[in-house]
């Protein structure tokens, strides 16, 4: 009745309903369109998808969006992928983010390209990312997708393969995979992780 007098009600976010999405990757155009880039390739996909645009944060890029009654923070870090944790972790405390509420989206050499897999916890897989965000989270009690980019390099080589640009026949199929990856973080925050899993995984 009054609002026009106190200004707009701020509004409150059932900490519940909110999540944070965060996408592994390394920020700078030398980096764009690079196998370990693959996280931030499908929080851009999602941003595009819901019309919102990106803010330049402490820590990261981040936007917003809502799915099903949900608020998904996405976060793009800008620490690179060695320091990733100090950024979750920011974000984490700052916005409250109940553990089970987090995910990350990385990505795996142990999975071939194309194929990828949603879990509650597990190990880094030797993954400078993850290996930062369980440093500041404690553990590995978290949950993350993990988009498979495939082993495709010799011994000594896997550096310039995993900072190499997709060859052409990845990059044709990398928008149905980034697709599909995008529905798998919005199931896990509507749904929950039980369901997702059995349906994501196959």
């Amino acid at each position: 009745m009054f609002g026009w007098l106190f200004g707009k009600k701020k509004e409150t976010i059932d900490p519940e309903m909110k999540y944070l999405i965060v996408g592994l990757g390394n920020i700078g155009s030398k980096y764009m369109n690079t196998r370990h880039n693959v996280g931030f390739d499908v929080l851009e996909y999602m941003a595009e998808e819901a019309g919102v645009e990106w803010s330049g944060k402490s820590k990261g890029d981040m936007t917003t969006i809502k799915h099903k009654g949900r608020t998904l923070l996405l976060l793009k870090p800008n620490t690179y992928m060695n320091l990733s944790g100090e950024a979750v972790n920011y974000w984490m405390q700052k916005e409250k983010i109940k553990k089970e509420n987090l995910l990350i989206i990385v990505d795996d050499l142990n999975l071939p390209f194309g194929k990828m897999r949603l879990r509650a916890k597990g190990s880094d897989g030797g993954h400078n990312g993850l290996k930062s965000v369980a440093q500041h989270f404690g553990g590995q009690n978290y949950a993350r997708i993990r988009i498979g980019i495939g082993d495709d390099f010799k011994q000594g080589q896997q550096v310039d393969f995993v900072l190499g640009k997709w060859d052409s026949d990845e990059q044709e199929k990398l928008p149905k995979l980034v697709k599909k990856a995008a529905g798998g973080v919005k199931s896990f925050a509507s749904i929950g992780m039980k369901f997702t899993m059995e349906t994501f995984n196959k």
